[in-house]
């Protein structure tokens, strides 16, 4: 069985690690790379899997993973470029970063997949989209697929349409959160208590969702069966049409996906 290492072990770092666990990888085929000492333990303690140095996870796995700050990628890929060899799969969960970057800086013949995740991984509800690099075979592509399919669900597209993808579903939870918060600050403007509010957004949210994964049904017919003549509903679409929500959004999403292109030019 292939070792997997997972460099950075903060919040998506062991998200993967867990949905790993929990999809069937044993322990003894995973490495953690950790400097801190104290974070090494807890991993150690909860999940049983080994916590070593970067250069060693490196070393010794067939897969890395590589879930750092994007900042933090060039210093990383220097400290272990001597441990990679050709044949090797190089997995980044670093928005903005390039294949040819990280292929510009490990070993000819590393295999690089760029994986965009999101943060709904945290309950194994993740969509991730994964672009192959010039040296990545299908296999290659298929152990990063079933990496972050531990974790979610998955994609496959071309590394142009990255940076577009980092703004609807890299950056789209938050987008997600942000009408929530104006939905349940809505309900206590109009009289009820935050709890209450609280708990009707959230459920509206989550059966929505539901409505739209389970039937397949288009949005546009989901939302007109909704919307009465001259009702309640189609009062409040005429007010986000006239506040023009839906070109802010538009907006919205350009700007992050320019962003992400100029992360992407910056490394």
């Amino acid at each position: 069985m292939s070792q997997t290492a997972i460099l950075g072990a903060g919040v998506m770092g062991e998200t993967l690690l867990s949905g790993l666990v929990r999809a069937g990888r044993r322990v003894d085929n995973l490495l953690v790379g950790e400097k801190r000492a104290d974070r090494a333990r807890e991993l150690e303690e909860r999940y049983g899997v080994a916590v070593v140095s970067n250069v060693e996870a490196a070393a010794k796995a067939d897969t890395v993973a590589i879930v750092v700050k994007p900042q933090d990628m060039g210093d990383l890929l220097d400290e272990i470029s001597g441990s990679l060899r050709p044949g090797q799969l190089v997995v980044s969960l670093a928005a903005g970063i390039t294949t040819a970057f990280i292929e510009s800086r490990v070993p000819e013949g590393v295999a690089v997949v760029r994986v965009m995740p999101n943060t709904p991984a945290l309950v194994d509800e993740g969509m991730a989209a994964v672009s192959p690099g010039s040296h990545c075979s299908e296999e290659h592509l298929a152990e990063a697929e079933a990496l972050m399919a531990s974790v979610g669900k998955v994609v496959r597209i071309p590394e142009r349409q990255q940076d577009a993808v980092t703004a609807i579903s890299g950056s789209g939870p938050a987008y997600i959160f942000y009408v929530v918060e104006s939905m349940i600050e809505a309900g206590v403007h109009l009289g009820l208590p935050r709890s209450t509010a609280t708990d009707l957004v959230i459920q509206t949210l989550v059966g929505s969702g539901k409505m739209l994964r389970e039937t397949g049904t288009h949005p546009t017919v989901l939302r007109e069966q909704v919307t009465s003549p001259a009702g309640t509903t189609a009062a409040a679409l005429r007010e986000l049409e006239v506040h023009k929500v839906r070109a802010a959004f538009l907006a919205a999403m350009e700007a992050a996906r320019d962003r992400s292109r100029a992360l992407a030019e910056g490394s």
